[in-house]
């Protein structure tokens, strides 16, 4: 029997050498390889700047920070996704606001977005789920639309004028849609590059945006340095000049850095991540053909006008509720093979029921979520991997 681990990291001699020249160097904080890592991140994105941090949620809460939401203010998203999404607008002390996903749909509910849009509501974080890039121009519309709702608190808001879309695209590095980059699309895009993504450096993240009126790129890179290194006025690297080890603090801010050693194993998967991504879609056209014909229903990760990063291969068991799937997801680890669910929505977890929320107001969240499973994907998978899911899958789900 063999054993199938559902989202191992791609690690190869490559990565290992870039961490070991990051520590020969001597230099294992941020430093010149996270730089180096921002610079290619903007460039793989088609944008000006970038920054890189010690996760993907801390580049969601240092924009919330840098845009001056806090309490008094609403912050949309999705009720089907991850909890980093929602609680980075808990941390900053403002209201979560959850939509429906649209019927059938992974996707939040455009409609319904654009009805939950008060003169409260600062920002909206759009989930690009298992790599497929939403719909922005109807998020765009949306925020468009309720315009003249929109209440600036500072000269940053006021340079937008409209409620920020700022993307959780967690999932979708190197993802495209209508001839444009995932990052270069939403006003800022967050990625993480956890262990579990396609491209990783163990734990961290980069944030993007794309040019705001009036607003200086430096200015802005300058925010997220000093709120990510406790409001130092001088970065570690910048101490190193000589006679230069003096600095201030002008906030009691926040520690959370992306560090050289990181910043190496992402300089070696970028160099791969190509090839990757070529991998990955391969996978999902052999388990397309595969379950073409089977009672399942499957993500459209690559189309005319959008191709995807290929992060997760989500189906949904036609006809099957909770119970069943979650059989299905047993039978296959009984026959070696681990399998997920993404994700459980927000309305059903502890900490948001406390908030207030109930998944009955979320009945196309709760229709996604009763028969989805995600079968593995990545790139350590061989072909003779991929038939043995296939073919287990296929016999289970058959009986």
């Amino acid at each position: 029997m063999k054993h199938i681990s559902f989202s191992p990291p791609d690690m190869t001699e490559a990565e290992i050498a870039e961490v070991a020249e990051a520590l020969r160097s001597g230099w294992i904080t941020t430093g010149p390889r996270t730089k180096e890592f921002e610079n290619l991140i903007s460039m793989c994105c088609q944008t000006e700047k970038s920054v890189c941090l010690n996760s993907a949620t801390a580049c969601m809460e240092l924009i919330l920070r840098v845009l001056g939401v806090g309490p008094g203010d609403e912050v949309i998203t999705s009720a089907y996704t991850y909890t980093a999404t929602a609680s980075v607008t808990c941390h900053v002390g403002a209201k979560v606001v959850l939509v429906d996903t649209a019927p059938g749909s992974f996707e939040m509910d455009y409609d319904k977005l654009a009805d939950a849009i008060t003169e409260r509501t600062k920002v909206v974080v759009p989930v690009d789920l298992g790599g497929i890039v939403c719909d922005y121009d109807r998020i765009y519309a949306a925020v468009e639309g309720k315009k003249h709702l929109f209440c600036s608190a500072n000269d940053l808001q006021q340079a937008f004028g409209r409620v920020v879309v700022l993307s959780d695209a967690a999932h979708a590095f190197g993802a495209q849609r209508r001839g444009r980059m995932c990052g270069e699309i939403a006003d800022f895009t967050s990625f993480s590059f956890h262990a579990v993504k396609n491209l990783t450096t163990a734990e961290g993240g980069a944030l993007t945006w794309r040019p705001i009126p009036g607003v200086d790129n430096e200015w802005l890179y300058r925010q997220f340095q000093l709120l990510s290194l406790h409001g130092q006025s001088k970065d570690a690297l910048a101490k190193t000049q000589l006679g230069a080890w003096e600095y201030d603090i002008v906030a009691p801010n926040f520690k959370c850095n992306m560090t050289d050693i990181m910043a190496g194993i992402g300089l070696a998967q970028l160099k791969r991540y190509p090839e990757m991504l070529r991998r990955r879609r391969e996978l999902i056209d052999r388990y397309d053909e595969a379950l073409k014909n089977c009672p399942v229903q499957t993500l459209d990760h690559y189309g005319a006008d959008h191709a995807s990063s290929g992060h997760l291969y989500m189906v949904r068991l036609s006809g099957r509720d909770v119970a069943e799937r979650n059989d299905v997801i047993v039978k296959m680890a009984e026959r070696g093979i681990a399998c997920n669910v993404h994700y459980k929505p927000l309305p059903m977890m502890t900490a948001y029921k406390a908030l207030g929320f109930d998944i009955a107001d979320y009945p196309n969240a709760y229709d996604q979520y009763r028969n989805e499973m995600t079968l593995p994907l990545h790139t350590r998978l061989t072909d003779d991997d991929i038939e043995y899911v296939i073919s287990n899958f296929v016999d289970i789900i058959s009986k």
